[in-house]
């Protein structure tokens, strides 16, 4: 069970959208960091909650929060190439909290999403995957149909994961859509048995104007991350502070969480009987 653990950190495929659908990545930036995305998932069903919250000191002050409550994960025992393939879907949900203001709380746009994640040798792991944002209308956001891309390449061995993981997004034009984006993700993490520690840090930027007056936003942030292996949850901390940012008002400082539990898996089922 604590190597399946490990390995559901290793190859989730993280999609918890923006809550602003007009402003910026559907993929909520930074939110692969901590996770080796290029490795190859065991055979079996997961679940993965990822609760964050930050705080913008923009003016007036923006606080948001935001989970995926269900993530659930196959990888089944198809390989492709001898890559292992893996489908996913989550529905995120979010609150935006405008100091003074309203405050916006819905679900965001849901993701199908489809991935081949390989075993490079010598500690290196690869993958890709595909996915599709489906319609949403909700206090936080109204968009239509975009499609993902991300591309992960990890070093993952008992004592360390080195991961960059790249995203691009066509976004949506029009404005209830979203600009084209491209987010990248790295984590440098020691692993001492159980215990996790390093660092993470991310970028995002948008690539088109959606519609006229549209300002394109970029940021920069990195932090810290600790983290530990209880053998059937792992559970990773992490908090991050934009030291660069363009159009977001301010900078953002943001608390996270990576709760990931194994559900089920052929092995599991064989030593029940």
């Amino acid at each position: 069970m604590k190597a399946i653990s490990k390995a559901v950190v290793a190859a989730l495929a993280l999609t918890l959208a923006a809550p602003a659908a007009k402003a910026g990545s559907e993929l909520m930036p930074g939110i692969s960091t901590g996770i080796p995305m290029g490795v190859p998932l065991p055979e079996g069903v997961y679940l993965i909650s990822i609760p964050t919250y930050g705080e913008r000191d923009s003016d007036p002050r923006q606080d948001v929060t935001a989970i995926a409550p269900a993530w659930l994960i196959w990888s089944t025992p198809v390989t492709i190439a001898g890559g292992r393939l893996l489908l996913d879907t989550v529905m995120p949900f979010a609150n935006v909290d405008i100091d003074g203001g309203p405050t916006f709380t819905g679900f965001t746009n849901p993701i199908i999403d489809a991935q081949l994640k390989w075993d490079l040798g010598n500690g290196f792991f690869g993958g890709f995957q595909t996915g599709l944002y489906l319609p949403v209308d909700s206090d936080v956001g109204r968009t239509g149909i975009a499609f993902q891309g991300l591309a992960a390449l990890s070093y993952f061995t008992p004592d360390w994961n080195i991961t960059t993981t790249l995203v691009y997004g066509t976004g949506q034009d029009g404005v209830e859509g979203g600009p084209a984006w491209f987010n990248a993700d790295f984590t440098l993490v020691k692993k001492f048995g159980g215990f996790q520690i390093g660092a993470v840090a991310f970028a995002s930027t948008d690539l088109s104007t959606p519609y006229y007056g549209y300002q394109k936003q970029s940021q920069f942030a990195a932090g810290g991350l600790v983290g530990y292996d209880f053998g059937p949850v792992n559970v990773q901390l992490k908090l991050t502070t934009d030291l660069y940012e363009e159009n977001y008002g301010g900078r953002d400082t943001r608390v996270w969480a990576n709760f990931i539990i194994p559900i089920w898996s052929p092995g599991k089922q064989m030593a029940a009987k």
